[in-house]
């Protein structure tokens, strides 16, 4: 070994984040199992790594049985023979004999380097699971490195590494070119075996909303404002529910922004799709109104529980049913209720 491979330690401590104890002990490791590979399976070895001297030095470890009581010479040493190398070696005691690591085959040095590349590349991937996981279910901004045609897949480079957003997390009609930078949402992150953690990327999932809001509204960052619930067709419709705690502020009106400058931020970053905003309440009929917006309710009546009939105008009917009924499902999911419907 020699300084380059020492500074190799503080440069991937530095760059990559790995701690140079982890990689101490891995090597360690290493260099012990390429000396086991030529001494036998049995024999101890105890590695010594000197960054004074940028070298490493490798002993042999032998026990001090009685004289002919040896039964494995890899590992032990009769005591007549620990005596003739030093006098103050004792039964029971222990042996260490330096070895020329010179004269090993090139196979186990190369098997020590596999050992060794393969720990960086765990903690590497440790690493990265770790980072992920201090972001999971939060928005980051990535850097589409590559746009796979043939499947409409996303390779972004994230900053920690590299991850995979698939077409359909992705908002439906939305184009990409290599190099744009967009936001997406962490959902899930596991623990992957070989290749790195896998992780979830999503700009479909209802919280990716919620995170643009947290992200574009103080309110909402100091907890004046409070997002009740969220419910998304991506690409289409979404309705947010959010409740102030303070009587001098508008929920509703600040979300919005002086003129609508806040919600723009947002509807730059989702495309075509439409946000309801809509006042929470404890009133589960008044909830259940304003969840049907942009309709206009005449009466809602909670019949149990969790089911609600809602009157409205004939004229206003389709709008409160909405296309293929998204409008009534998105308030329904919103609120937690059945409802239903009439002119």
């Amino acid at each position: 070994m020699n300084a380059d491979f020492f500074n190799a330690l503080d440069l991937l401590e530095k760059e990559k984040g790995i701690p140079k104890e982890y990689m101490i002990a891995k090597i360690e490791s290493a260099l012990a199992n390429a000396c086991r590979r030529e001494l036998g399976a049995t024999t101890v070895i105890r590695v010594q790594l000197d960054f004074a001297k940028n070298d490493f030095k490798v002993f042999q470890r032998r026990e001090v049985v009685a004289d002919g009581e040896v039964e494995d010479p890899k590992c032990q040493i009769s005591l007549s023979e620990a005596k003739a190398l030093s006098r103050r070696n004792k039964l029971g005691g222990f042996v260490e004999t330096k070895l020329d690591t010179k004269n090993f085959r090139r196979l186990s040095a190369q098997n020590g380097k596999q050992m060794i590349i393969q720990a960086i590349r765990d903690a590497e991937r440790e690493r990265q699971t770790r980072e992920y996981e201090e972001k999971k279910e939060e928005i980051i901004t990535a850097v589409v490195d590559k746009v796979d045609n043939s499947t409409g897949n996303l390779i972004l480079d994230t900053g920690t590494g590299y991850a995979t957003l698939l077409k359909g997390e992705q908002i439906p009609g939305e184009i990409f070119d290599v190099g744009d930078r967009i936001k997406v949402f962490i959902s899930e992150v596991k623990t992957g075996e070989t290749r790195g953690p896998i992780v979830t990327l999503s700009r479909i999932h209802p919280n990716f909303i919620k995170r643009l809001f947290e992200l574009e509204i103080p309110e909402i960052q100091d907890g004046t404002i409070v997002i009740k619930g969220v419910s998304r067709e991506a690409g289409s419709r979404s309705k947010i529910a959010v409740m102030s705690r303070d009587e001098n502020v508008d929920a509703i009106g600040s979300c919005v922004g002086k003129n609508g400058t806040r919600i723009s931020a947002i509807l730059d970053e989702i495309g075509d799709e439409k946000v309801d905003i809509i006042k929470y309440s404890d009133d589960i009929a008044e909830f259940v109104g304003a969840a049907l917006s942009p309709a206009k309710a005449i009466s809602v009546t909670v019949e149990d529980e969790r089911t609600c009939k809602v009157i409205v105008a004939p004229e206003q009917l389709s709008l409160a049913i909405g296309k293929e009924g998204q409008n009534a499902k998105l308030a329904a999911r919103l609120t937690g209720c059945k409802i239903d419907i009439k002119a």
